[in-house]
């Protein structure tokens, strides 16, 4: 039973988080709903705020396959329990593709013919952001230049930017850390932060789940090869290798680097209580 509050939770959180962030996208994209990319940035940091605020009582609502390798690296979660948090993620970031489509389905048809895009083509790559990500951003404008070196460093940074703070936030031994209720949303604003700074790279992606599974819907549904970033793999090393990366290096620099710096303190002080 707890392995299935644990994959729901997953599943349920991380739904949440790809139908909200993507849809941002979607109505930028096709309408040009936003003035630009911070309230796009704005709109992802408060899917995930929600998204943990929602299902962090089913499980520990990681909604990001990093994420989760990097709690069983930094030894907060067990070895056991990663394949049910993958499949939830998984599942969901496609289920959330799959509604989101159906909801704007209709636009996205609407928007190519008026844009003479055929859909499968390069130029569909304009509808295929919706869904999967690519270096550059498509909607960065000229001045984007971005080698695949870039972008997979990119990718890296930035989630290990957001694993080192989610562990650092959640560290019972981290006195400066908010209250436990708190921590969704300065996680929510961490996320809003890296995609205002990485957005123009690669979209942010952060999360495999996020980009592969959305990205996998759209080639089914006729984009094809279109949803692919590069001819080399790109959707593999740059988008699911570089976040798992990112994520594993910040996990082990906190588990034998930070956090015993901080345990060792808080020992000295008499006032670290761990769980």
């Amino acid at each position: 039973m707890k392995s299935c509050h644990d994959f729901m939770g997953e599943l349920i959180g991380t739904f949440l988080l790809v139908f909200f962030g993507c849809s941002s996208v979607a109505v930028a994209v096709l309408f040009s709903a936003h003035a630009g990319l911070f309230q796009i940035a704005m709109i992802w940091g408060i899917a995930v705020m929600i998204a943990i605020y929602a299902t962090r009582h089913l499980s520990c609502a990681h909604l990001n396959p990093a994420i989760s390798i990097a709690m069983v690296l930094g030894r907060r979660m067990a070895l056991r329990k990663l394949p049910e948090y993958l499949a939830g993620q998984f599942i969901g970031a496609f289920v959330a593709a799959g509604v989101l489509y159906l909801l704007f389905s209709n636009s996205i048809a609407h928007f190519e013919v008026v844009n003479h895009i055929l859909r499968g083509s390069p130029e569909s790559v304009r509808t295929a952001q919706i869904f999967g990500e690519f270096y550059p951003n498509p909607g960065a404008g000229v001045a984007a230049a971005v080698s695949p070196l870039t972008a997979f460093l990119a990718e890296a940074i930035g989630t290990s930017v957001l694993a080192f703070l989610i562990l650092s936030l959640t560290e019972g031994c981290n006195l400066g850390r908010p209250d436990d209720a708190l921590a969704p949303v300065f996680i929510g604003l961490t996320v809003t932060i890296l995609i205002s700074i990485m957005a123009p790279l690669t979209q942010a992606g952060f999360n495999p789940a996020r980009d592969l599974a959305p990205r996998l819907f759209s080639m089914l549904a006729g984009w094809k090869s279109a949803a692919l970033p590069d001819k080399s793999f790109g959707f593999l090393t740059i988008y699911v290798l570089g976040p798992i990366i990112g994520a594993s290096s910040a996990a082990g620099v906190f588990a034998f680097v930070v956090e015993p710096l901080m345990k060792g303190k808080g020992k000295a002080k008499s006032v670290c209580e761990c769980a």
